[in-house]
Parts: structure tokens; C-alpha cells; sequence
């Protein structure tokens, strides 16, 4: 394991850290001030390097918060926990704006450090890993078996013309795995044109679609190339295709027929080779049978339909997309350290229902980028509508693919081409279901549901399943004991059968306060 550095001009706080992580397994090297360390990273590798950086604010040489800034710079990934005394504290708070992992106050609590700096360890061990993970597979953003049926239909389609019908829940990403599409379709050196013909007014709609020539209203004072034209060998993605008025449904379905149409107050036909990518959130069998849609322009577009999971559909996704927009919120907003989030708070993202899916947790990032009051976000510090919203309940995805009418899910693997079409593909990540644990469930026992947590958990690819678990059967073990006596510490732990030092520090470690 990498050593934790640490840098203080008293060499009695070095001596103390020293001696009290030794204890714990967790080698250390030190320095006097902020040049020593600089040099030192100068020349270190990625074996010898600094897990956690532990340092002073104020040092002969050189000041904490500047090495913070250096180190950051140069290694964004390594957590830096700034000690300070109480009369330091405001820059220390300050210090987080500048990616400080946490402050530790002088004369801090022996135990407390050390628990500090061991969950700085974790999180930079889970750092390391995840980092892997994205770089092995940069673009792929669901790992879920729903998102991966999705991925194998990209991948199947890669080298197809066919129009596709995309349907999903709004917020779920249409339009990325429109562009995927694209992207890795024969037309992927042409345009990608994209229209919402549900934000479009029905007199503008159909200008906008095929162009006008000059003086065709009041206001057309040029001719004017319609979406139709400008995707011309390239692909047209057509977004809410059901809410498209109805008579112009029977210019779209001629267009698709044969390939050419007249602009608006145009007399001569215009020729365009477009591939139509269709998507929509309603249920367009059913808008048939209303008679507010085409049958036979239904069927013209129906021809591969493509169901995009709701973000509830593929919860062991969350993680993964949350981490990926807290990454890019950092990036929008200027921020230097993006936002880590503890596995409470994901456990508790997890339950929730996503009503608007995908988008729904990028904005929640852009929220937590902003408003989390820490570099670690907790649990308590999410937004209002996840914390007081009933836990969802796990549902099945349904099937991904329609062809011809008939449901297929694919099972080969996915097509080389496959990784990257998710980096247009907005896929989420979620944790798989609330803790189950102490949860009396007909006909199975608490072991029965922690088994078919474990599953759940190691299904996604983590690495710290056993942690994980373990904080929650902990917690609710302590949780348990001390409603049975009424808060009483040493009771609790007696009943436990650890000791009173231990009940203390596992409350302490667990945030049980």
C-alpha cells in the first residue's frame, strides 16, 4: 500500500501521527514544509506516491493551502487533509473550495484522526478503482442488463440504414442514442440533424421540416433550406414524433416513401437520402387506435423499435452516473475538485424513483455541485425531493428490441464497435435496492435477504461490496441495541458483548451521532 505523507514543522505531531497509523497497518512518510513535499512528487511514481497527503496550514516555508492548490494541479485524485488550529479555522473552510478532502482540527482527537485519515484511504482507493473502470471502458455509462441490451441494439444496427423508433420515458435519453445511432452508422461522416416537433408551433412545424422558398408568407423574404435538406446524407432525428399535427404526418409518411418533397411554396420536388430516426414517450399504438396518429406512418417508422429503460428500470447504474455528472458539474461550473459522495447517500439515491430519469439525476449533480456544504456528500445533504420521497420498489426492465412485432432480446455479445456509442448514450447508474437487512420478509430470513443484497451489489462490479455491508449490518446491529436500551451506551454494548471503547468508536465511525 502507497504510504499517507504527512507535512508539519512540529515534530511532535508527526511522531504522534506516525506512531498511531503504524499501529493500523498504514505505512506513512513525513516532511518538514511544502517544498520537501513538492520535490518528493517531483520524482515519485505511481507505486511510491502519496495515498493521502496530511498537512499543516501553516509552516516555515511555505503555506498548506498553497501546496493544496500545487497539489491539486498535479494530482487532482489525492485527497488532502489541511490540519489547522482553531484560529485557522475560516481558511481551513476555505480550504474546500480549493478540493481540501476535510480539515482536522488542532489539537484534534487521536482516534478521530486516524478514522479520518483511513476513510480518506477508502476514498482514494475507490477513486483509483473507479478511474480503472472509466478508462477501460470510457464510454460505456450503463452496466445494467437493460442498458446493455440497448448497447447490443447499437451495435447490431451499426451497420444499417433502417429507420428505428425510439421510445422511452422523457429525460431518458433519446436523443444520445439517436446520436450513438449515427455515429456509428455507415452516415456518420454526414449530418446529425435534430428537430422536437413538440416545441414547434404547427405553422412554423412545417417550414421547419421542408424549407421555404421566397415569398411563400409574410416574412419569407429568402429561400430557405428545410431540416430535411440539411440532414441530406446524414441522419434526421425526429424527437416527440407523436405529437406531430396530423396532416403534416401525411407529407412525412410521402417523404419516407420515396424520398422527395416541396418546400413550402415551392413547385418543383426536392430529392433527399436521409435516414429517419423517429422517437417519442407516448404510446403511439394507442394514439393510433385514438385516431390522432397515422396507422401507416406508424408502420413506416416502426420498423426496429428500440425501448430506452426508465433510470428505476436499471438502478445498478446509479453510482456510475453520478459520479460521471458530479465529474462534468465540477467541469461547467468552474469547480476545482469535483464532489465525492459517500455510500449512505448513494443507498439513499438508489431508492428513489427518478421521475424524470436520467436528466432528473444530472440536474440533482448540478445541485449537489453547488449546494453540498462538504467535498463528501452525505445523505442529508441531498435534495429535498429525494429525501422526503417514499423508496421506489424494484421493477423488471421490460424487453429492449421490437422487430417486426415481435419482442427480441439479444444475448451474443455486444460488437466491437459497441463502446463507444455510449458516450452518446445517456445512461445512469443506480445502487440496487435499500437496505434489506433486519427487513422480515415472508417466507425468508434476514440471511436470505442479505444474500440477494450481495448478489445485487457484486452483480455491478464493485469493489467494496464487503464494506458496504458491513457498515449497514453494523449499523443497524448498534441501531437495534440501543432502542432496546433507550440510548444507553455501555448497556448496548454489553448486550453486544464488545466493549465500551468499541461501541463509541463504531458510533463515531458509522456518523450514528
Amino acid at each position: 500500500m502507497k504510504p499517507i505523507w504527512i507535512v508539519d514543522d512540529d515534530q511532535s505531531i508527526r511522531f504522534v501521527l506516525e506512531k498511531a497509523l503504524l499501529r493500523e497497518g498504514l505505512p506513512t512518510r513525513s516532511f518538514i514544509n511544502p517544498r520537501e513535499v513538492l520535490a518528493a512528487l517531483d520524482i515519485a511514481t505511481d507505486d511510491d506516491g502519496p495515498q493521502v497527503l496530511v498537512s499543516d496550514i501553516r509552516m516555515p516555508g511555505g503555506s498548506g493551502l498553497d501546496l493544496l492548490s500545487t497539489v491539486k494541479e498535479k494530482h487532482p485524485g489525492l485527497p488532502v487533509i489541511i490540519m489547522t488550529a482553531f484560529s485557522d479555522l475560516d481558511s481551513a473552510v476555505s480550504a474546500f473550495q480549493g478540493g481540501a478532502f476535510e480539515y482536522l482540527p488542532k489539537p484534534f482527537d487521536l482516534t478521530k484522526a486516524v478514522e479520518l485519515i483511513r476513510r480518506a484511504v477508502e476514498e482514494s482507493q475507490r477513486e483509483e478503482v473507479a478511474e480503472e473502470r472509466m478508462a477501460a471502458t470510457p464510454e460505456m455509462l450503463g452496466q445494467a442488463p437493460a442498458m446493455q441490451d440497448v448497447f447490443r441494439a447499437i451495435g447490431r444496427l451499426s451497420q444499417s440504414n433502417v429507420t428505428v423508433m425510439i421510445t422511452g420515458e422523457s429525460g431518458s435519453g433519446k436523443e444520445l442514442v439517436a446520436r450513438a445511432l449515427h455515429k456509428h452508422s455507415p452516415r456518420a461522416n454526414g449530418p446529425f440533424v435534430a428537430i422536437n416537433t413538440a416545441a414547434i408551433p404547427k405553422d412554423l412545424l412545417e417550414s421547419e421540416l421542408f424549407g421555404h422558398e421566397r415569398g411563400a408568407f409574410t416574412g419569407a423574404q429568402t429561400m430557405r433550406r428545410g431540416r430535411f435538406e440539411q440532414a441530406d446524407g446524414g441522419t434526421l432525428f425526429l424527437d416527440e414524433i407523436g405529437d406531430m399535427p396530423f396532416d403534416l404526418q401525411t407529407r412525412l409518411l410521402r417523404v419516407l416513401s420515396d424520398g422527395n418533397f416541396y418546400r413550402v411554396g415551392g413547385h418543383n420536388a426536392v430529392k433527399t437520402n436521409v435516414r429517419v430516426i423517429a422517437a417519442t414517450h407516448q404510446d403511439l399504438e394507442q394514439r393510433v387506435k385514438e385516431g390522432g396518429f397515422r396507422e401507416d406512418l406508424f408502420h413506416r417508422l416502426n420498423v426496429i423499435r428500440l425501448r430506452l429503460p426508465a433510470l428505476r428500470e436499471r438502478r445498478e447504474d446509479v453510482f456510475m452516473l453520478t459520479r460521471h455528472f458530479l465529474q462534468q458539474s465540477a467541469k461547467q461550473l468552474g469547480v476545482v475538485e469535483p464532489k465525492r459522495i459517500s455510500d449512505a447517500a448513494l443507498q439513499k439515491l438508489s431508492t428513489f424513483g427518478f421521475p424524470g430519469n436520467v436528466r432528473q439525476l444530472e440536474n440533482i449533480c448540478h445541485w449537489l455541485t453547488v449546494m453540498a456544504p462538504a467535498q463528501v456528500i452525505e445523505a442529508k445533504d441531498l435534495p429535498p425531493e429525494v429525501l422526503d420521497a417514499a423508496p421506489e420498489p424494484l421493477r423488471a426492465p421490460a424487453p429492449v428490441l421490437v422487430e417486426g412485432g415481435a419482442v427480441v432480446r439479444h444475448t451474443s455479445s455486444p460488437d466491437a464497435g459497441m463502446a463507444a456509442a455510449v458516450d452518446s448514450a445517456p445512461v445512469e447508474k443506480i445502487s440496487l435496492a435499500p437496505a434489506n437487512l433486519g427487513l422480515s420478509l415472508p417466507g425468508s430470513t434476514w440471511e436470505t435477504g442479505l444474500e440477494a443484497e450481495a448478489m445485487a451489489l457484486l452483480a455491478t462490479g464493485r469493489s467494496d461490496v464487503w464494506d458496504v455491508l458491513t457498515r449497514r449490518f453494523e449499523s443497524k446491529l448498534i441501531q437495534t441495541a440501543l432502542l432496546n436500551t433507550r440510548g444507553r451506551r455501555i448497556e448496548a454494548a454489553q448486550k453486544l458483548g464488545i466493549g465500551r471503547n468499541t461501541i463509541t468508536r463504531k458510533i463515531q465511525e458509522l456518523n450514528l451521532e
